[in-house]
């Protein structure tokens, strides 16, 4: 019997797919039925570690927590993380395939489908609704042949299609009847209908475009979603989103952190939690811009081209910004990748990230760091070493790290009824990192880490409970703008 599932693919990129879904997601969940989020195929390097050990995009990991499910490999079964503007690292069920470019992963495609179907098939056991997301747009002419990602995986599932635009970038009439007609007849009859997102102003006035679409395409208006002004609220997958994260604006009295873009920043969800706290001013410095002087602290983040990166923070001259700010006597934190950075060395011989090689450290930390074939993925929690905030996150990175800085470490994590040091602190204190992402998530960790920067300031907002909050609103928002019985008809109809 074929369990009921809708795919939501869209005009383009950004336009809203990922938060629909978890919308939709959350307010099908909460009428009591089993309800799991599905994307074949996902392009970005904010990822999650999922608890049966591989690593999925971001968005399906939120997805999954909007559905009240635990995360799993299959939600996101090829992942897709940039490394230049030609290759990219492929991960397959949770675990990393290999590193192709552009054109080689063209022919690989087609040889990934079987898994796609099974991971979909494995989402699928036991659901009530399965709600998949498109990537990109679904007219994508000169990636269609052998495509996993929107239309070829529609017709391989045999899914009904709704089409999501994006109002709010314009155009968005000539989006969907181009796309419509890009289409060719039997991908034309897979849709349902379409959702006009992120609109701004009175809906009315958009009455006479309707009847232009259906004038061109013959397809039903499902609804018109008006902008949801708390989506910064949530974690983003896409790098677009970081010209959006809360926070940025300075404030009397605020604590000021400082992160330097990075061209391949990874993981970047890891600043959310600072950026919603009301004493925190998030200053994500684009190339060009020095760091401040009046920073509190710098926070290098991960990244999955650690080396190609590195060599961008000392063009733009934000070495000399760092070791000016130590000499202030201001304090420096790494995650990840940024804790590979702060050391002596990083030594990539098999060329894991990139050309292979060996690049200078920032030498701010003991540390050499070499990357290896070996891929770490875990879900982690323990406590910080010095103080015993309780934290909680994932670990996601390639290569092992030595030296005597790991002697004073940042954290203690659980490790089968024993402890396992994480990262390091330089003698002085002011330099300091570790692998734990989402670590400033974790309520008391975060509470425990500001009030080192803090002298007497407000106390630390709820992560986990703002986010829930948040989630509910979105489906209380989706689901007034959309009908929700006419979707799982359409489901459910196929």
């Amino acid at each position: 019997m074929r369990v009921p599932a809708l795919m939501v693919q869209g005009t383009g990129s950004d336009v809203g797919k990922s938060l629909l879904v978890a919308g939709l997601g959350r307010a099908f969940s909460r009428r009591g039925l089993a309800v799991r989020p599905f994307k074949p195929q996902n392009m970005s390097n904010n990822a999650a570690v999922t608890g049966d050990g591989g690593e999925i995009g971001r968005a399906q990991a939120l997805q999954a927590r909007a559905c009240r499910v635990a995360a799993s490999v299959h939600m996101n079964p090829v992942l897709l993380k940039p490394q230049s503007e030609a290759g990219a690292q492929v991960i397959v069920q949770g675990k990393m395939l290999g590193t192709v470019g552009a054109r080689d992963y063209g022919a690989l495609k087609p040889s990934l489908l079987p898994r796609v179907l099974e991971s979909f098939a494995a989402v699928a056991a036991g659901a009530d609704l399965v709600l998949v997301e498109g990537a990109g747009s679904a007219a994508e002419t000169n990636l269609r042949a052998g495509d996993i990602a929107n239309m070829g995986f529609a017709e391989a599932a045999d899914l009904p299609v709704v089409l999501v635009a994006d109002i709010d970038r314009g155009g968005v009439i000539a989006s969907l009847v181009g796309t419509h007609r890009l289409l060719p007849a039997p991908e034309r009859a897979r849709l349902a209908g379409y959702v006009i997102n992120k609109f701004r102003g009175d809906p009315t006035l958009f009455e006479p475009a309707l009847a232009t679409i259906a004038a061109h395409t013959g397809l039903a208006c499902l609804g018109i979603v008006p902008w949801f002004a708390a989506a910064g609220r949530l974690p983003a997958e896409d790098s677009m989103a970081l010209e959006r994260l809360p926070g940025t604006a300075a404030r009397a009295g605020a604590i000021k952190i400082a992160v330097p873009r990075l061209p391949r920043i990874a993981n970047f969800d890891d600043l959310d939690p600072l950026a919603g706290e009301p004493d925190v001013a998030l200053d994500l410095v684009e190339p060009g811009r020095p760091l401040p002087a009046d920073a509190d602290l710098i926070l290098l983040p991960g990244s999955k081209a650690t080396r190609a990166d590195l060599a961008a923070l000392i063009a733009e001259g934000w070495d000399i910004d760092l070791r000016a700010h130590l000499r202030r006597g201001r304090p420096v934190f790494g995650v990840c990748g940024g804790l590979q950075m702060l050391g002596e060395r990083i030594a990539d011989p098999l060329g894991i990230e990139g050309a292979p090689g060996d690049s200078a450290g920032l030498g701010l930390l003991a540390l050499t760091t070499e990357l290896s074939a070996d891929k770490t993925l875990r879900a982690a929690a323990g406590h910080e070493a010095t103080g015993g905030a309780a934290v909680h996150g994932y670990e996601m990175h390639v290569g092992r790290t030595d030296g005597p800085d790991l002697a004073r470490p940042v954290l203690e994590l659980d490790d089968g009824g024993g402890r396992r040091p994480d990262g390091a602190r330089s003698r002085d204190g002011l330099v300091a990192g570790c692998y734990l992402h989402g670590l400033f998530a974790s309520d008391a960790f975060r509470a425990w880490f500001l009030d080192g920067l803090r002298t007497g300031r407000g106390a630390s907002a709820a992560y986990d409970a703002r986010l829930e909050a948040t989630l509910d609103a979105l489906a209380d928002h989706v689901g007034a703008a959309l009908d929700l019985d006419r979707l799982l008809a359409i489901a459910r109809r196929g």
